[in-house]
């Protein structure tokens, strides 16, 4: 890698650094090409990206970042998964270390906060942004559903009563 690559590589990260909703850093010694792979695909799939990249680079590029407190966690062979939705890349990054014991989750940040593994793996187990709009718009429909349901309950309830009636009349 010339010095060019390195610099364009840099402020890439540096980029990543400053705009990322949160960002996991881990071990990945002893995975397969395969078991990559897959973790990168499925990161994909949920809006991630995961990066490896050299840890003097990568400690380089978080000069300057809200994310600066995390640059002790860049040794040994690192990882880098990040994306915009503060719980996706934590979430992914903890389903598949609980199935791959030689991924090992070092911490992270989310802004300016450092993370250590434990903080990652609660930030894990945090309903993803789409989860919470979901569940926001289902609290303010259902408001409104019992309103309807209240002001509709007379109207049935005087169609019975004449229904009751008007039978009472037919029968006598």
């Amino acid at each position: 890698m010339d010095r060019a690559e390195k610099r364009e590589l840099v402020t890439d990260l540096n980029a990543v650094f400053a705009s990322s909703g949160s960002i996991v850093v881990a071990h990945y010694a002893g995975i397969t090409v395969a078991q990559m792979n897959d973790f990168r695909s499925k990161m994909r799939e949920a809006g991630g990206t995961v990066k490896v990249a050299k840890n003097r680079l990568a400690k380089i590029a978080l000069q300057g970042t809200e994310s600066e407190g995390m640059s002790d966690l860049f040794n040994g062979q690192t990882l880098i998964a990040y994306s915009e939705d503060p719980v996706t890349a934590p979430k992914v990054a903890s389903d598949f270390a609980k199935g791959n014991e030689n991924l090992i989750i070092l911490g992270g940040a989310m802004g300016a906060t450092s993370l250590d593994a434990n903080g990652v793996k609660a930030l894990a187990t945090l309903p993803s942004l789409d989860e919470l709009r979901a569940k926001i718009v289902g609290m303010i429909q259902t408001p409104a559903t019992r309103i309807a349901q209240v002001v509709n309950a007379p109207a049935g309830q005087l169609a019975r009563v004449f229904d009751a009636y008007a039978r009472k009349d037919e029968a006598a």
